[in-house]
């Protein structure tokens, strides 16, 4: 018999962090527990407002998860029968696998990638994010939190300022620059416009600038534009690559959106086999849920496991970052 346990934790950040839609100075995650008298699993859940998850709600299908007989689950198959008939939200579905599977594991002396059965990860090379900042602010912040050492940034944008942001953070930083606008353009004309703007500059990726709901503007705009265009909120835990492929030419696998490990293996195995490049990325987590993000950065082009950098005081210590580059403790 399976006991289950859910506990919250507020996550101060070191400082504001400011996307296109909203802005935070803390985050407020779930770790689930799966034991018996023996063994025991860990998993977390990140809920993200922008697909209706809060706090709240995790609790609330957690109760269901449980009630729904949780106690009697007997292998991955039966967690995913359960959690499909409670319509689990995405950060719960994959805070209660990696508990499970993190059981499994300790029961069975495996460690993560031999239970996926991929190569095991090395140190990988994640970008650093910096939030929406005013372009005066952008300098002091790149040198108080040293960030030539990673080898590419990540900015996230919105409409105003985006330009004028850019060329601040290349005039100091030659490497390669993700931008992420999180769906910040409206208009599929203005946007091709900043695009072509961007000549000139490192520019390794734009990340979803328009919502996912703009499927016709992106099938538009893509062929318009000389930069690859990269999926992250269109591309959650079931996608249609045929229709995907024609928006974008890249994807951001989070396992918190993919709903689990084995539903993010897929993803990236068959986001591979139709041609895009591949991210790992996260939400702000703990070093829990990044760690089990960072087994798939032995599978992936880029990674983006920055989360738990951004956490005042991170409680697990499960990763370490040295010279921008990640590995386990």
């Amino acid at each position: 018999m399976l006991n289950w346990n859910i506990e919250q934790l507020q996550l101060n950040l070191k400082y504001t962090w400011k996307i296109s839609r909203n802005a935070t100075d803390f985050k407020i995650n779930s770790i689930i527990t799966c034991f018996d008298n023996s063994y025991k699993g860990k998993g977390e859940a990140a809920p993200n407002i922008r697909y209706n998850e809060t706090p709240e709600l995790m609790l609330q299908v957690f109760e269901k998860f449980v009630a729904a007989g949780a106690s009697s689950i007997n292998n991955a198959d039966e967690l995913s029968i359960i959690l499909n008939q409670i319509n689990a939200p995405n950060a719960l579905r994959f805070g209660i696998e990696q508990a499970y599977i993190h059981y499994l594991c300790h029961k069975a002396g495996l460690d993560i990638y031999q239970f996926l059965k991929i190569d095991k990860p090395q140190k990988a090379h994640t970008c650093y994010t910096l939030p929406i900042m005013s372009p005066s602010e952008i300098v002091t912040f790149f040198n108080q939190n040293n960030l030539n050492r990673f080898a590419y940034l990540k900015i996230k944008i919105s409409v105003d300022g985006a330009l004028d942001e850019i060329k601040t953070l290349a005039s100091i930083y030659n490497k390669p620059i993700l931008i992420d606008a999180n769906e910040a353009w409206k208009d599929a004309d203005a946007l091709i416009n900043f695009i072509d703007n961007l000549k000139g500059y490192n520019i390794a990726m734009i990340e979803q600038p328009m919502h996912s709901s703009m499927v016709n503007e992106y099938k538009y705009v893509k062929p318009r534009v000389a930069l690859p265009l990269m999926a992250d909120e269109s591309f959650c835990a079931h996608v249609d690559f045929n229709d995907l492929k024609q928006q974008f030419d890249a994807v951001n696998m989070k396992l918190m959106k993919a709903g689990g490990y084995l539903n993010g293996l897929r993803l990236i195995h068959e986001a591979k086999k139709n041609g895009f490049k591949t991210m790992v990325g996260c939400m702000v987590e703990t070093t829990l849920g990044m760690s089990g993000a960072y087994v798939f950065t032995c599978l992936t082009n880029f990674a983006d496991l920055d989360g738990y950098l951004l956490l005042e005081n991170e409680p697990f210590n499960l990763l370490k970052e040295d010279n921008g580059q990640i590995s386990l403790v």
